[in-house]
């Protein structure tokens, strides 16, 4: 769902922002960065809408490129987001998901987050080379194929894609709406051991927009995901795309002894 078109009279950006014309910090900074603070400390809670460029401008007794240019650095760090035909709006912080063999859905569940799932697809069909190929199975017939869009408290956040082995789980929607699928594979007692991933990102297409309510082009971070087994059997093969605006990666970094 888009974010909630609400009014906050009490902010008001003329009397909030203070800018120094003499100091050697751009004006355009000066702005970024109060406003910045106010998205950081509440004073601009998800979901404001900002005045429109000139309103701005005029508020701050500055030109409307100095305007543009603050709000720009702010929606490239995904603090806000131009809409079409809603204007400018604080966007709720990153969704940071540490990498580690787990679910996204599971992972949110854990941050305090409510996710949930829309069931894109959920069927069995006849195993292509390609395929046999991402699941290490040159013998496999059929495959189960799996569509998801995840979201987290109603915001579409990401787009799940996978491949397993037919006959590995055999979940309903319902199940696959209400649990991650690392916790519906343990619960079959598939004994997860460890995956090969990769992560990259790339322009969201018209149908990537449309799921993820982004506009084509939007940045969109991407995984691979080959998980086996502790036989070594590839049990689930994933390819996923993330909202770049409301998602992250952390990753842990270790210093090997020489």
């Amino acid at each position: 769902m888009p974010e909630p078109d609400v009014t906050f009279p009490s902010w008001n950006a003329g009397r909030e922002i203070s800018l120094d014309p003499g100091s050697p910090e751009p004006l355009y900074f000066q702005v970024s960065r109060q406003l910045h603070a106010a998205i950081e400390d509440g004073r601009l809670p998800a979901g404001a809408r900002l005045d429109n460029e000139i309103d701005l401008a005029a508020s701050l007794h500055v030109s409307r490129p100095t305007v543009r240019q603050a709000i720009q650095s702010l929606v490239n760090q995904g603090l806000l987001v131009r809409r079409r035909g809603i204007g400018t709006q604080v966007v709720r912080s990153k969704v940071a998901r540490p990498l580690r063999l787990s679910s996204l859905f599971d992972d949110l569940a854990g941050l305090g987050g409510r996710p949930g799932s829309e069931v894109l697809a959920n069927r069995v069909e006849p195993a292509g080379e390609e395929v046999r190929e991402l699941l290490e199975a040159p013998g496999l017939g059929h495959v189960r194929r799996l569509a998801r869009l995840r979201t987290i408290d109603g915001e579409p956040l990401a787009l799940m894609n996978n491949y397993l082995p037919d006959g590995v789980i055999d979940p309903d929607d319902d199940e696959l709406r209400e649990h991650g699928l690392y916790q519906l594979l343990r619960s079959a007692g598939v004994r997860l051991h460890a995956a090969e991933q990769s992560i990259g990102a790339r322009l969201a297409t018209e149908a990537d927009a449309e799921l993820l309510q982004e506009e084509p082009g939007a940045a969109l971070l991407t995984m691979q995901r080959t998980t086996y087994d502790d036989s070594g059997r590839v049990v689930e093969y994933g390819w996923h795309v993330y909202r770049a605006s409301r998602y992250a990666f952390n990753l842990s970094l270790t210093n090997w002894p020489q």
